[in-house]
């Protein structure tokens, strides 16, 4: 696995540590479909929360960013144990990123390399890459990084969730790419259910929301910094664009200590108000 000292992906980041008192309270198993399928139950979207007559109030609970946080909610809603069932009105209100998130930590505490991927799915509407994150780990075995959607593992979008086929998750950087490269048109990426946010703006920010997860730093689907904003109201020109490109080619690298330098240049760093 490609390693620097300060990108080691079988550690815990800043956002997904999760306290000692916490890990004691549940077992996690050893295989990694195993671990994600922990993360699967404890998560439920919005959507689902509302069919399960959750309070909208509850809604709150997709703002939490610290994996620790999250594992600390879900033992108000029910001190037992997260590895046993729980109904749905027990589990935390999150999106694809905190199914993410939730497997990325527990992976991590285990041991086993494992990293946040922001992008866009291929397999949830017809023709449309749509906003979506996944969890993937470094198999020694294959030498290479094993991409799972814990959100859909058992069920039929795709025929292998928790080994996904290249091409049905774009990553925010390949996608750049893809849309740079060839004719396909970007405003076939974007987010269910808000029309105004599809575009070639949306590629960028999960092409830097991507980088930040590849140096450990997993942010929330919505957060902005840099110019991301800017790049939303259409305000970036071919600068920002030839950044974007060099986003897309680090984060292809797998170079983690070129990783490492460019998240740590201006207008892609996280700023430390935002990861609380």
């Amino acid at each position: 696995m490609p390693r620097s000292s300060d990108l080691a992906y079988d550690t815990p980041g800043v956002l997904t540590e999760i306290d000692g008192e916490l890990l004691e309270r549940f077992v996690l198993p050893s295989d990694v479909v195993g671990i994600c399928r922990i993360a699967q139950s404890l998560v439920i979207p919005p959507d689902l929360a509302r069919a399960a007559g959750i309070p909208e109030e509850r809604n709150d609970e997709r703002s939490i960013r610290p994996a620790n946080a999250l594992v600390a909610r879900l033992t108000e809603l029910d001190p037992t144990p997260l590895h046993e069932p729980r109904p749905p009105q027990h589990r935390v209100v999150g999106t694809c990123r905190d199914f993410t998130v939730l497997s990325c930590a527990f992976l991590r505490h285990r041991g086993i390399p494992a990293r946040a991927r922001c992008g866009f799915a291929g397999y949830f509407e017809r023709t449309k890459f749509v906003d979506h994150w996944v969890v993937e780990y470094w198999t020694p075995w294959q030498a290479r990084w094993v991409r799972v959607d814990s959100e859909i593992l058992g069920l039929p979008f795709v025929s292998t969730p928790e080994d996904l086929e290249p091409g049905e998750f774009l990553s925010g950087g390949e996608a750049w790419t893809l849309c740079r490269e060839t004719d396909v048109d970007p405003m076939r990426f974007g987010v269910v259910g808000a029309p105004h946010a599809w575009g070639i703006a949306e590629i960028r920010g999960n092409a830097i929301r991507d980088l930040a997860a590849l140096n450990k730093v997993e942010m929330l689907p919505w957060d902005e910094w840099g110019r991301m904003q800017p790049s939303y109201k259409g305000e970036t020109g071919a600068d920002f664009d030839a950044l974007i490109d060099t986003v897309a080619a680090t984060c292809a690298s797998n170079d983690l200590s070129a990783i490492r330098d460019l998240y740590n240049s201006e207008d892609l760093t996280v700023p430390p108000s935002l990861i609380v």
